[in-house]
């Protein structure tokens, strides 16, 4: 066979080598970009209020002796199980004008009043419950306390919860719920007054627009975004959420504008929460009600081979559940999946889950992440870092701002989750942050955000990342595979080596169109990249990725 000439691109270092494989390298400095829509937050959140429904367990005998006050209250808990608010509010106000003293006619209509989001009304008119007896339903300092935190009064929060607790209410529920209010009021105090950097930057209007807008993944060379984005569709009432894509020349480059991600993906199936693989090479998401899933939502994958998109492939039913499995997000050895779901044998709503390809092309029976990750709530929208060791994602229950906060957690040296750190104000604030992308570096993120400054809606930003919520700096080798003789693009089998850890740790093909291939790696190490394809002498070299 011919001789043939491996150059790496950073370098200009040129060998000749007994193959008939072309490999070029190039280790430039990876500025990953990757921020997936985990799950579209208007059709995959569903935010349900329960009312506190003090007055169903009430006891027999009310606090009125007038049966006027009586014959409004009932008629008033009559008017509320049909939903009808304005009478039943109406109803209560003139039980309790028969009876300023009707302890329960105040409570139910502070159930009312909060089911209607008007929680100014329901602060007061639990406050009042509280002043003509607070030891007779000591649950209403729990929701009083709750009130607080929603409308951002922390201290007061704080001293209706410490009220609430001090009565020893066998309650498993709420007493757990009055102690994430507790950890949040005190965390949004201090966060309050020690907030962290933070200075989004908006994408521009190529990217956003007046409607809602999500990031969903930057390729490694961050020259393609994919994001979710509202559009109007013919035949369907007002708009509907799309995968669209952008590519920019170079990294000093404005990006182009969006245009819709080619079929089979945007089909009239419902899909979302779209992500890429790190070495480019796959989407992953997740399509719902779909004829051949196993679940309300089940994880799909499609390759991508150069501009094209193949057919979707469900990943069968050992990683699907008959339950809600989405937000997949591949691991850069591209052989550990991290995902979302509903399923059985949780801690909460929705947890965090893992699962290995196996040898046989499998994915193995998924593992949840344990209860240092996951909460009595739920936790969504994992992102694991090019690192391989660090895990951005979403909560609800561990303590943070409220609704949805950000959190960060890092595996350690025996592979164990340390403890999620929040990554601060005004990063997270009261609203839902729903998710996170960190470049391989460790010093850019995206996010999705709704910002007064911002086009409308949410809007996609970047933003340099703090120290204390980096991941260990990584970068990426991106190399192509061609014939010596004809120079056409192979696909090609490929192993990246470890040498001081002795192990493989990536697996994988060169792409069939273009003969390319990227890997995302940690700095400061020695690798080793055999490439091998049938009819061709086998090639290997040696490198070093260096800060």
């Amino acid at each position: 066979m011919d001789n043939t000439t491996i150059s790496f691109l950073n370098s200009g270092k040129k060998t000749i080598a007994s193959s008939a494989l072309v490999v070029l390298i190039n280790s430039k400095r990876m500025s990953f970009l990757y921020l997936k829509l985990a799950s579209i937050i208007r059709s995959l959140l569903v935010v349900i209020f329960l009312v506190s429904s003090i007055y169903v367990s009430l006891a027999q005998t009310l606090t009125t002796t007038s049966k006027k006050a009586i014959r409004l209250y009932h008629e008033g808990r009559n008017h509320f199980a049909l939903l009808e608010y304005e009478q039943a509010e109406l109803k209560l106000k003139k039980a309790i004008g028969t009876d300023k003293n009707f302890l329960e006619a105040y409570m139910l209509l502070g159930d009312i009043y909060r089911t209607q989001n008007k929680n100014m009304y329901a602060v007061e008119t639990y406050k009042t419950a509280i002043e003509i007896n607070p030891d007779k339903y000591p649950e209403v300092f729990y929701f009083y306390g709750i009130l607080c935190f929603e409308m951002q009064q922390y201290q007061l929060c704080i001293e209706q919860l410490e009220q609430f607790k001090n009565y020893n209410i066998i309650n498993e529920a709420r007493q757990r719920e009055a102690d994430y209010y507790l950890a949040s009021a005190r965390f949004a105090q201090r966060s309050l007054k020690n907030p962290v950097p933070f200075q989004p930057i908006n994408l521009g209007t190529n990217i956003n627009s007046a409607n809602d807008e999500f990031i969903n993944a930057v390729s490694t060379d961050e020259l393609k975004i994919y994001i979710t984005a509202e559009e109007a569709v013919q035949g369907l009432v007002g708009v509907s959420d799309r995968f669209f894509i952008s590519y920019r020349d170079d990294l000093n480059s404005a990006w182009q504008p969006i245009a819709l991600l080619p079929p089979p993906l945007n089909s009239e199936d419902t899909q979302g929460a779209l992500s890429l693989t790190h070495d480019g090479r796959y989407l992953l998401f997740a399509g719902c009600q779909w004829s051949d899933g196993y679940g309300s939502c089940d994880i799909y994958a499609v390759k991508t081979v150069g501009k094209n998109i193949g057919k979707p492939q469900n990943l069968g039913h050992t990683l699907n559940s008959t339950a809600w499995d989405s937000q997949p997000c591949l691991a850069p050895d591209g052989r550990t999946l991290y995902f979302s779901s509903t399923r059985k044998g949780g801690y909460g709503k929705s947890d965090i889950w893992r699962s290995y390809l196996q040898d046989n092309g499998e994915w193995s029976t998924p593992e949840n992440l344990g209860e240092t990750i996951n909460t009595y709530g739920s936790e969504m929208s994992p992102y694991i870092h090019a690192d391989g060791k660090t895990l951005y994602f979403s909560s609800d229950r561990h303590p943070g701002m409220g609704g949805m906060d950000l959190f960060v957690a890092k595996m350690d040296s025996a592979g164990n989750w340390e403890k999620p750190v929040n990554l601060g104000y005004p990063i997270n604030t009261s609203g839902d942050e729903i998710n996170i992308i960190v470049n391989a570096r460790g010093d850019k993120a995206y996010i999705s955000a709704r910002l007064p400054e911002g086009n409308g809606g949410f809007d996609i930003y970047e933003f340099e990342v703090y120290p204390e919520i980096r991941p260990k700096p990584s970068t990426y080798v991106k190399g192509i595979v061609v014939d010596a003789k004809t120079n056409n693009p192979l696909l090609s089998y490929f192993t990246l080596t470890e040498i001081d850890a002795g192990k493989d740790i990536i697996t994988s093909f060169s792409d069939e169109k273009t003969g390319e291939f990227l890997l995302c790696l940690p700095i400061n190490r020695d690798y080793a990249l055999n490439v091998s394809r049938e009819g061709y002498l086998f090639f290997s070299e040696h490198f070093s990725l260096t800060d």
